[in-house]
Parts: C-alpha cells; sequence; structure tokens
C-alpha cells in the first residue's frame, strides 16, 4: 500500500515576536530580538533577569472570559494558536470529519504558573482553599484536551513531553498517525509558560542561562565563542497536518510536505547533548524521508547558545550530512526569539516552512566571533536568499531525547 501523503494546511502562532505568522516572519528576517529584563515578577534576586516574553497577548481576542480562567497561561497560548490554526486552514470541522482529525499540542513543562499559585494558597490559606481546577490547569495533556474541547476534533487526543524536543515529536508522531491512517489530519505543536519564579531559579541553579543581565540583546549567541547560555522564551506553535489526497480535494492551500521524521534518545546523561545520539536521529529522518544528505538544503538548528550544546549539535550534522554538510546554510532561531522549550520545534518549524516558500534564510543573529569547533555556515546576523526545496528541523531535550523533521517544498 502507498504511504500516504502529509502537507501542511493551516499554521497559527503565539510568540514574542509576533501573533502571526507575517510578523513572526518579518521580524525573523530582519534579525530583530525580543530578548529583554524579565517583567511577569521582580527577577532582582535571580541570577538571570533577562527572558523573551509575551507582551502584547489578549486572551480576550481568543478565549471566551468564563473558559480562560479554568486555563494555565500555556494552555491559553495553546489554545490561541490552535484556533488561529484551523480558521487559517479552513477546515469545517463537521459531524463526518471530527472523528477523523486529533490533537498532539505537548508542553516541556506544563502548567508552572497555576504550580506557583495554588503552592502559595496551600502554604497560606490551608488545604480546603486550593482551587478545583488546579489539577487539570496544571497537566500537560490539557493542550490537546482543551483544543479538541474548542475545535471538536474527536479523534486521537494526547500530550506528549520530551523536554525541550516536545512539539518536534508531536509534529512528528502526529505524521505518523495520519501515515498509517488513524487520522487524517492532526492539530500538533507545542505550548510553554515557563517564566516563572521558581522555573527560572531552577534553569539558573543548573548554569544553562545566560547571565547577560546588561546585554540582553545580545544574550542568545548561539555559535559564538563567547556564548554563555540560552535565554528562556514562551508561547505556542501549532501546525494543521492533512492528509494530502483531502487536502487537495477540499482545495486547501499547502503551505509545505512533511516528508520524514525520525527520534532518538541519547541514554547517557539527564541534560548534556550528545553528537552520536543527534545523528543517529538525522539519520533517521532522512531513511524515513527517503532523501539522501546532499538533497538537504538548510538546517533549522536547535542551537540554543549553550556552551556544550551548539559544539555536539555542529558535529552531529556533519556526521549525519558528511561531507555535504560544508555546502549547507544553518541558522538559529532562538538567537532572536529566545527557547521556547517544549514549543520551540513548532514554532522553528513555521521558520522552515516560509524559508520553503520564500527562498529567504533568517540569520543567527549575534554571531561576532564563530566558534571554530561549529565549522557550519551558520549564516551569521543577515538573512540570506537561496532557493531551499529541502529543509531540516532538530530539537533536542533533557533526557536524551532527540527529535528531527524534513521539510518539503511543496510541488
Amino acid at each position: 500500500m502507498e504511504e500516504r501523503r502529509v502537507v501542511v494546511t493551516g499554521i497559527g502562532v503565539i510568540t514574542p515576536l509576533g501573533q502571526s505568522v507575517d510578523v513572526l516572519w518579518d521580524n525573523l528576517v530582519n534579525g530583530r530580538n525580543s530578548i529583554c529584563r524579565i517583567t511577569k515578577f521582580d527577577p532582582s534576586e535571580h541570577a538571570c533577569q533577562i527572558a523573551s516574553e509575551i507582551h502584547d497577548f489578549n486572551e480576550d481576542d481568543y478565549l471566551e472570559p468564563k473558559i480562560s480562567k479554568k486555563m494555565d497561561l500555556f494552555v491559553k497560548y495553546a489554545t490561541s494558536a490552535a484556533l488561529n490554526c484551523v480558521k487559517d486552514s479552513g477546515l469545517e470541522l463537521t459531524e463526518d470529519i471530527a472523528p477523523r482529525v486529533g490533537t498532539l499540542i505537548g508542553s516541556g513543562i506544563g502548567g508552572v504558573e497555576t504550580w506557583e499559585n495554588q503552592t502559595r494558597v496551600l502554604d497560606t490559606r490551608g488545604p480546603r482553599r486550593v482551587s478545583p481546577f488546579f489539577v487539570p490547569m496544571l497537566i500537560s495533556n490539557m493542550a490537546s484536551g482543551m483544543t479538541a474541547i474548542l475545535t471538536g476534533a474527536k479523534g486521537p487526543s494526547m500530550g506528549l513531553v520530551t523536554a525541550c524536543a516536545t512539539s518536534t515529536n508531536s509534529i512528528g508522531e502526529s505524521f505518523q498517525i495520519i501515515r498509517r491512517g488513524d487520522a487524517d489530519a492532526m492539530i500538533c505543536g507545542g505550548a510553554e509558560a515557563a517564566i516563572r519564579p521558581l522555573s527560572c531559579a531552577g534553569f539558573s541553579s543548573m548554569k544553562a542561562f545566560s547571565f547577560r543581565n546588561d546585554d540582553p540583546e545580545h544574550a542568545s549567541r548561539p555559535y559564538d565563542i563567547d556564548r554563555d547560555g540560552f535565554v528562556m522564551g514562551e508561547g505556542s506553535g501549532v501546525l494543521l497536518l492533512e492528509e494530502y489526497e483531502q487536502a487537495k480535494k477540499r482545495g486547501a492551500k499547502i503551505y509545505a510536505e512533511l516528508l520524514g521524521y525520525g527520534a532518538s534518545c541519547d541514554a547517557h546523561d539527564m541534560v548534556a547533548l550528545t553528537c552520536e545520539g543527534a545523528s543517529r536521529c538525522m539519520r533517521a529522518a532522512l531513511k524515513c524521508a527517503k532523501i539522501n544528505p546532499e538533497d538537504v538544503d538548510y538546517v533549522n538548528s536547535h542551537g540554543t547558545s549553550t556552551p556544550v550544546g551548539d559544539k555536539e549539535e555542529a558535529r552531529a550534522i556533519e556526521m549525519a550530512l558528511g561531507d555535504h554538510a560544508k555546502n549547507i546554510v544553518v541558522s538559529s532561531t532562538k538567537s532572536m526569539i529566545g527557547h521556547l522549550l517544549g514549543a520551540a520545534g513548532a514554532v522553528e518549524s513555521v521558520a522552515c516552512i516560509k524559508t520553503l516558500q520564500t527562498g529567504i534564510i533568517h540569520p543567527t543573529r549575534n554571531v561576532f566571533n564563530q566558534d571554530p569547533e561549529c565549522r557550519l555556515d551558520v549564516c551569521p546576523n543577515v538573512a540570506r536568499e537561496k532557493n531551499v526545496k529541502i529543509a531540516m528541523k532538530n530539537s533536542f531535550g533533557f533526557g536524551g531525547q532527540n527529535a528531527t523533521l524534513i521539510w518539503k517544498k511543496f510541488e
């Protein structure tokens, strides 16, 4: 039996650099930065006082107050992006279609704001005053659950957690669900809202963050020799994946085709990436897509700006693509928007899709002195025109989780 083709017919984003694809893409192409001093809480006592926040999100633009008050912020981001995505797709979830449309929107951390707030209630007012919505607001699968409720999608619905690889795995597993015929469309991606005192303190304690508090504009600098850690971001990216024949039949606009997906585990360390595991993941994606390394034109890298991670990923790309690695262009979206954790891969997949459509590769910002151990063309500081037909998207997460997607220009 011939494998079912999977295409993208809808996109929704809620990000620090825009709440529409066009605004986000314009900001990325022009190298604009969204990183600044934290305003969501007083960061004065924190070692890291910077983040990439969303400042202009109005939940009333997307959600009814009686519904949104029962949601953690990460679910508000997820459902808002999902509603925009479904609207953009033009797919009507009728009684016939709804059982064949699923939801898979993951979150790496989940409802940390709810956890903090209700812990405070428990400590100050006692257990009987903890909200009855505490558990359903907290759990990470509620991004998918509430999206299903609001859109009427009645197909497979689940939440997936693989740390910072979450949304890339979510898109990849949705791709497989459609290919094997368990659904005809999937609303998928990731959401995160973890710019909170507790999570920020935890990442700071493990020395994962950049501590350039006096220079937030230049704090995220993937592949630069002076990089010192990542900058946390927040938001959501949601795609509507659809079986090609159905999309064609209903006359849907098609953004791109998802050609392949790979996943692997380093089985090595709680937090450290290894080039071996990452390269094995990339090779698995190439095999799934039935293409050769020489077919890849562009890699949207994980590119977090951590001293070890960037070097290991650069080595992994060289291992996976061989001599062809010197011919490709690589760039890191996180250099401008920060690290959206469980939402990163989905938002960065949108950047891949726009590159396929426009022939423009957004830059890696803040590369002033490229690390000689990162021997790739990282598109430093200025966008570049290139006819890109195949784009690879990498994401890696704590626990040794690796995920790679292969995106193809739709023809």
